[in-house]
């Protein structure tokens, strides 16, 4: 949801930040993999006992991703770098549930359900995606939903810093995640029917 009515206002920094990478002669690609490396750091602080910091990481290399994508689309998007783009924003997911799930073993079994219902949303956005003939700005049909990437940095940022609460709070992903995967089928079926 934020992502796809709140970006407009960080938009204006993301395209400072991605003219500055490019006429440093840095690629799209290469901010990915920089965004993917920083990012994946973070399951790692979360194990160690620096949940500030993680956050902190966690949100600067939402930020780079957010700026790799409008490098590309300012130059040349690929497909490949679409790919990676999708894969290590999972990964930095995946990182950070198993910081989590590492650190405090007695909410492994919630944020073992959360990977499953992260694993399921994404298959159906990406199929979505695949099989509708609608474009948009990205590389491929974007379907808004109440939990896009900015609602799940929120949401993991909270059960990073509050893990005091980790399993509710987990719980509460879990459900905000199955809402919109379920709202995204239910346009889909409205989208592919024909």
């Amino acid at each position: 949801m934020l992502d796809t009515h709140a970006r407009k206002y960080v938009q204006p920094l993301i395209e400072k930040t991605a003219d500055l990478f490019l006429n440093k002669g840095l690629s799209a690609n290469q901010v990915t993999y920089l965004g993917f490396f920083v990012g994946v750091s973070t399951g790692l602080l979360v194990y160690f006992g620096h949940p500030v910091l993680a956050v902190v990481i966690l949100w600067l290399s939402g930020f780079l991703d957010a700026v790799d994508g409008t490098m590309a689309r300012k130059t040349k998007p690929s497909s490949w770098g679409t790919l990676l783009d999708i894969t290590f924003d999972r990964l930095v997911e995946i990182s950070v549930i198993l910081g989590l799930a590492f650190r405090f073993q007695e909410s492994m079994w919630a944020l073992l359900l959360l990977s499953v219902s992260i694993i399921f949303a994404m298959t159906v956005f990406l199929t979505v995606g695949a099989l509708s003939e609608k474009n948009g700005v990205k590389s491929f049909y974007y379907q808004a939903g109440l939990a896009e990437r900015t609602e799940g940095f929120i949401l993991l940022s909270v059960m990073i810093l509050f893990s005091k609460y980790l399993t509710v709070l987990t719980l509460i992903f879990l459900a905000i995640e199955l809402f919109t995967t379920f709202q995204r089928l239910f346009e889909a079926r409205k989208l592919l029917k024909g």
